[in-house]
């Protein structure tokens, strides 16, 4: 079912592009959803954004117990508003492989979106839920998890992040390599 989208990882300069507001939600966009969720499940993620498989769209997937398909989520064009509070936890990420630390997050805040059928949807949340709409929609602002991790996280964390900047680097040169033979 799913076509050849994959999850970007830290550097791809596309993770530090703000998505694309989202005009329409067109058949297209319901299917590169049912995509995104199926790789998110597949990656044992709870969310995913359009903008970590190259798509320009404020768009996310989530679900806070992937073993409950129910309570799956799709959001177009999501915002957080009154934020309370804040609270330090340890967060992963599907672009930073192998990378977890500990990030400062609203500890509560409503949030605000569209599904696909197009209704309104609000929900107050904390929590998990909180920081997973955070979390994705920071990646769709070009925000990414080392931007908020506290100076003690991001210092333990960098020799890893220097070796996926080593690797994008070494893909990049190898795709160049490929692309100068034809």
């Amino acid at each position: 079912m799913r076509k050849s989208v994959e999850i970007l990882h830290y550097p791809h300069p596309l993770l530090r592009k703000k998505g694309a507001v989202v005009r329409e939600i067109t058949p297209e966009a319901i299917e590169r959803a049912r995509e995104m969720l199926e790789l998110m499940y597949e990656a044992k993620g709870v969310g995913l954004a359009a903008t970590q498989v190259g798509w320009s769209a404020q768009l996310c997937v989530m679900n806070p117990a992937p073993e409950d398909r129910a309570r799956e989520m799709v959001c177009v064009n999501p915002v957080m508003t009154e934020p309370e509070g804040e609270e330090v936890t340890d967060e992963g990420c599907l672009s930073f492989p192998d990378i977890r630390g500990n990030v400062t997050r609203f500890r509560k805040a409503t949030f605000r979106w569209y599904d696909l059928d197009g209704r309104r949807m609000e929900t107050v949340a904390e929590g998990l839920l909180a920081r997973m709409f955070q979390h994705e929609i920071d990646h769709l602002n070009g925000r990414l998890i080392i931007d908020r991790m506290t100076p003690a996280s991001r210092l333990s964390i960098q020799g890893r992040v220097r070796d996926l900047e080593r690797e994008y680097r070494a893909a990049e040169r190898d795709r160049a390599q490929v692309v100068g033979r034809r």
